[in-house]
């Protein structure tokens, strides 16, 4: 397509191009499907990459609106993944949210069950009860956003009720539901920005543990980025002992070691994420691994370009080290702040 069709697809938020390209805004350093309702950027701060694996690959992160991630690529060889993402979709509304089973899944698209784990995860890099839980995590974040309460939520997402919701809560959201409801209303978070040789560094966490580590040219857009997953938190720079995690990692980068600071976690994910993110920790400082070789560890030997993505969303980077992780050619690839940042950490990480 040129660029002309593919803005004016984006101009008419038109569903047909979902899964055909995708559109990323230089500016606030996100991607997002063409049918999506955020407000549209300048024509100039837009770039169109074919898929979400190219997107995240150039550093920039997915919308927590159109969640243009879960969106399968058409194409003729994945329409069979096309058509069981179409049933999950679809099953959250037919469904009411409760998951379908891979029986059913097996007789509406007419392939054994088996079958179908098998080339969805080939393709997607996590199952199809997998994929569905990433849908129904996703509806119960939006929902909590948009204002409903946590049951009403729970039982949007079809959870059933609140405590099958509490059940596994740090997993799916890092701080409790009643905390993340509402933008995470209720939650208070601390930050700290400081200079280091990446530039400008926020690092910030809450009671639990750090929720994020990012890395910019100026505060600004530090700050936006933190307001913009956790838009109704108590956010303010140092706020009593909340401080002491970020300060952690701060003096880590002023200082070296060979070891990164061990500190709890607070932090959202799906299940494949989480497991590529526990993976991650175990790369030492100094120490690389390639995307196949993570996927092969987490018994997902197929899943390389899914490992990548999930490396490309991480929140909490330095701790949660997805710069220690290189394509098979052994160069760098998609790093979220960008590949000077991570050619520099490495080479920093390598002589201290």
């Amino acid at each position: 397509m040129k660029n002309n069709e593919m803005m004016a697809a984006v101009a008419a938020r038109d569903a047909e191009f979902d899964g055909v390209f995708v559109y990323a805004v230089k500016t606030t350093g996100i991607y997002c499907r063409p049918s999506c309702s955020s407000r549209h950027a300048k024509p100039e701060n837009m770039r169109f990459l074919d898929d979400p694996s190219a997107a995240e690959a150039a550093g920039f992160r997915a919308c927590l609106k159109c969640s243009p991630e879960l969106i399968a690529p058409q194409s003729a060889a994945n329409e069979l993944v096309r058509e069981i993402c179409k049933f999950l979709e679809a099953a959250m509304t037919d469904f009411d949210g409760v998951k379908p089973t891979l029986g059913q899944l097996s007789k509406k698209i007419g392939y054994s069950e088996d079958y179908l784990s098998r080339s969805f995860k080939k393709q997607m890099g996590l199952g199809p009860m997998e994929y569905f839980d990433a849908l129904r995590n996703r509806t119960l974040k939006q929902n909590l956003k948009n204002g409903e309460s946590v049951a009403e939520a729970a039982f949007g997402a079809g959870f059933g009720s609140s405590s099958r919701l509490y059940e596994g809560a740090k997993q799916r959201l890092g701080m409790s539901p009643a905390s993340y409801a509402k933008g995470g209303k209720g939650a208070q978070i601390a930050y700290v920005i400081v200079d280091c040789f990446l530039g400008r560094m926020l690092a910030a966490g809450t009671e639990q543990g750090v929720c994020a580590v990012y890395f910019a040219d100026d505060d600004q857009t530090l700050i936006d980025d933190l307001n913009e997953e956790f838009p109704k938190a108590e956010i303010g720079r140092e706020i009593g002992e909340l401080s002491y995690w970020a300060q952690k990692i701060t003096n880590f980068l002023e200082h070296g070691g060979k070891v990164t600071p061990d500190i709890p976690l607070d932090m959202y994910g799906t299940a494949f994420q989480r497991l590529v993110w526990q993976e991650l920790l175990k790369i030492a400082p100094g120490e690389t691994k390639t995307y196949k070789q993570v996927a092969t560890q987490i018994g997902r030997e197929e899943s390389s370009r899914a490992v990548g993505r999930a490396c490309a969303t991480n929140p909490v980077s330095l701790i949660v080290p997805c710069h220690r992780v290189l394509g098979s050619d052994g160069k760098l690839h998609g790093y979220r702040w960008g590949l000077d940042r991570k050619a520099a950490l490495m080479a920093w990480e390598g002589g201290a």
